[in-house]
């Protein structure tokens, strides 16, 4: 079976990528948005709506971040499970959570239909199924709790998957659809309605005031209020305490036969994720799963090779056609963070949506636009991104942080992550961590053989970054910034580029 490419998605790989220019002057606006994913589309949408000029700032394209890497379940079943955030946040929080879920998929489906925006959105079951007969008290205990925050669960075991489990937790209305293609949409509309769109444009800095304004490259922008909208927070210590980023890997394959209509997630550990797309040629299968710390492995090719062992065990593959893998960043007390950036007075943020991004994306966004209207909005307390965490969460921030100075202690001593101590130990379309005349470097070698070399230390807080071989990345296991092989920045909270190296001639 030939492998498929592993640095698009199947979104990228089907829908073409936008053409907005970039930031050429100072500008003056209402609004200015950071990201142009879900969540900064959304709020820049409703602020148009409303007459306000915006300005949408997108380092990539649209489209182009995490957006575009998601599998794009849109569900009120979320990731920590109603029990957990009942136990968390009370029964009005969990009850909140429901609510605040299932009117963020109902946004969706009525912008775009009145947008007539053809993302292929579509109402289909969900269900949270184990294969393990030691989970279904698991299990059913979730419908209770889910049931108790006002969703219509039911317990069942009618699963329609073509291998054995033995019940699940059964939620109608649920949805998917074509992210590239919704934002699309989306940007068509504020443009459309006078707002401004600059791809190719990375925010350096955020200055709070009146008015803020944002840095870049090519010039700055003045605005009454900023959303931040970049999946992480960028360059701000206070919160990114609070948010672990994992990596998540994907695939779409073509079976033999039709592919199960659903939304589905297993009970495992790290968990599996399961859709159907309706794709030119044949029945599509999207699979997610084998989580990670971001950094904390070099292998990251084996975690495909073990998703797409797992699809074939139990889905009729003929074959695969794409592999990616994501950023997921999971709060430490089980909900995202939107509103009010810590110490500011017109910065908001909006980060922490776990493997909820689609749903909670767009509920952030509709948050964040309310908050710059100055308008109540019944969720925003809840997800206040300055909450003080429940007790409960307490255990789960200490031993997710305690990464934080183990690997600044291990990256400073230790040489136990130094690959070689020559250039021969990078092979070519490969990045190793080499020791060149006592310094620890970051090299890569193209595959013309050309040798890049960086410092290895992240920009953002000074750990050291790690090879990522399936996505030919360097990525930081402190706080999940990416950078290209060759140093430059894809995904934040860094805002530098990783510094060259200079290279003795003599070790070329």
């Amino acid at each position: 079976m030939p492998l498929p490419d592993r640095t698009r998605s199947l979104w990228e790989a089907e829908a073409p990528a936008s053409a907005y220019p970039p930031l050429r002057e100072d500008i003056s606006v209402h609004a200015a948005v950071i990201g142009a994913g879900i969540t900064g589309l959304t709020a820049a949408l409703r602020l148009v709506e409303e007459g306000l000029t915006v300005a949408v700032l997108e380092m990539h394209h649209v489209g182009g971040g995490e957006t575009g890497r998601t599998t794009a379940h849109l569900t009120e079943i979320v990731d920590n499970g109603y029990a957990t955030i009942a136990s968390d946040f009370g029964d009005e929080g969990a009850a909140l959570v429901a609510r605040s879920s299932r009117e963020a998929i109902d946004w969706i489906e009525r912008t775009a239909t009145a947008l007539s925006i053809a993302c292929r959105f579509e109402r289909v079951p969900g269900f949270l199924y184990s294969e393990r007969g030691d989970h279904m008290e698991w299990v059913r205990d979730e419908v209770e709790h889910a049931r108790k925050a006002g969703l219509p669960a039911v317990f069942t075991r009618d699963v329609p998957l073509p291998f054995r489990t033995l019940g699940a937790l059964r939620l109608d209305r649920q949805a998917q659809f074509h992210p590239r293609e919704y934002l699309a949409g989306l940007a068509s509309r504020i443009v459309s309605r006078g707002g401004l769109i600059f791809e190719g444009t990375r925010a350096e800095a955020v200055h709070d005031g009146e008015p803020c304004h944002v840095d870049t490259e090519q010039g700055r922008i003045a605005a009454q209020s900023v959303i931040v909208a970049t999946n992480v927070p960028i360059n701000r210590v206070a919160l990114i305490t609070k948010l672990p980023a994992y990596r998540s890997y994907a695939m779409a394959a073509r079976l033999r036969g039709e592919a199960p209509r659903g939304l589905f997630w297993d009970t495992e550990d790290p968990y599996h994720y399961t859709r159907s797309y309706a794709a030119s040629g044949g029945s599509v299968v999207i699979i997610g799963g084998g989580d990670h710390k971001t950094g904390a492995t070099r292998d990251t090719e084996a975690h495909h090779a073990a998703l797409a062992d797992y699809a074939c065990r139990r889905f009729p593959v003929e074959r695969i056609d794409h592999q990616w893998s994501g950023q997921i960043i999971e709060p430490v007390d089980g909900l995202p963070y939107i509103g009010l950036n810590t110490a500011s007075s017109r910065v908001y943020v909006a980060t922490g949506y776990a493997g909820n991004g689609m749903t909670y994306g767009t509920l952030a966004g509709l948050i964040t636009a309310d908050l710059v209207l100055e308008r109540p909005n019944p969720y925003a307390r809840l997800y206040d991104a300055t909450r003080v965490k429940p007790v409960a969460a307490a255990v789960d921030y200490v031993s997710e942080n305690v990464t934080y100075p183990a690997h600044i202690l291990k990256d400073r001593v230790a040489a136990l992550d130094v690959e070689g101590t020559d250039l021969d130990a990078v092979p070519r379309g490969s990045g190793r961590i080499v020791r060149l005349e006592g310094r620890k470097c970051a090299v890569y070698r193209d595959e013309r053989g050309e040798v890049h070399a960086l410092s290895p230390v992240c920009p953002h807080m000074g750990c050291d970054v790690a090879w990522n071989a399936a996505e030919a990345s360097w990525d930081c296991p402190c706080h999940g910034s990416r950078f290209t092989s060759t140093g430059q920045v894809l995904n934040g909270p860094a805002v530098r580029p990783l510094a060259a190296v200079e290279v003795p001639h003599h070790a070329r």
